[in-house]
């Protein structure tokens, strides 16, 4: 019973920390007033780069700075349409899901001639337990904390995801605070999706993400924008997850269809207000406009 329960617990810390990254990028993203459906595809391009760079330079550390960049850009791509040109942040979103997959895809024929998945490349092995990314996303959780609640820097996010137009009356740059969260957000997002491939499998495979930057957002929701909360939330769903790997493992007779479908049961019961209702910071989603009255 205890070994059980012992692989049951590394499991599910296993299966939170891809989840945890995108999850504290959401947490900026959306403190600052920006709604960042595109996680799930920063995750896929950062999965992507992670393993082109380690591939090119045999490096994974490389491979992770990568990974961290092309999330970054896809982070500003957001944040320029979304602030620059106030165009729909969920329409936005949606379509870089969109070119993170295609291009993704194109790159993978492209470069390695194949379809489905690259070839094996370097990659962080594990450390005792877990891979260095666990331990990464444990250390972020805290820095975020610290950020967005003991620093000026971080109360000038929350002033202008709740009250845009006061903050810019005291002389918070509304744009370049927004800006700034958003591309860290994709930059969490693309640490995350290097942690599917060269902090596990060392190799990227279409489709590998499977959503995962959506329970990310669902965790951020349930954890009530709090990077504690969410992180916690995601550890909910990582148990999801590694309740589903345990009883394939041990072969209980549950229908693998349930097993599969329960992390995205939990995800769509936690964003609809079922399990507590959660209400975001007051401009979320909210383009601004300077001298709009």
């Amino acid at each position: 019973m205890l070994n059980i329960i012992s692989i049951l617990f590394a499991s599910t810390i296993r299966s939170a920390t891809p989840l945890i990254f995108p999850a504290l990028g959401g947490t900026f993203s959306e403190r600052s007033g920006v709604i960042n459906i595109g996680l799930d595809g920063m995750m896929t391009v950062g999965a992507f780069s992670a393993v082109l760079v380690s591939y090119k330079t045999g490096s994974p550390l490389l491979g992770l700075l990568g990974a961290m960049i092309i999330g970054g850009l896809f982070g500003w791509l957001l944040a320029f349409l979304s602030i620059h040109f106030k165009a729909n942040q969920v329409v936005v979103g949606t379509a870089i899901n969109i070119l993170a997959g295609s291009l993704t895809t194109f790159l993978l024929i492209e470069i390695w001639g194949k379809p489905g998945q690259t070839d094996s490349v370097s990659y962080f092995t594990p450390w005792g337990p877990f891979n260095m990314f666990t331990y990464l996303a444990l250390i972020l959780v805290a820095i975020s904390y610290y950020v967005l609640y003991k620093t000026p820097f971080g109360l000038r996010i929350r002033a202008v995801g709740e009250h845009p137009r006061a903050a810019d009356t005291l002389g918070v740059n509304v744009y370049i605070m927004r800006y700034i969260c958003v591309i860290i957000s994709g930059i969490l997002a693309g640490i995350g999706g290097a942690s599917l491939s060269i902090g596990s499998i060392s190799l990227f495979k279409e489709g590998m993400v499977a959503g995962k930057g959506f329970i990310a957002l669902a965790a951020m929701i349930f954890g009530k924008w709090h990077p504690i909360g969410a992180a916690l939330a995601c550890l909910f769903f990582g148990l999801a997850d590694a309740i589903q790997t345990i009883s394939m493992s041990f072969g209980l007779n549950v229908p693998k269809e349930f097993l599969f479908a329960l992390p995205y049961l939990l995800t769509m019961l936690a964003v609809s207000g079922v399990v507590g209702k959660s209400i975001g910071p007051a401009a979320d989603g909210i383009p601004y406009e300077k001298g709009e009255k």
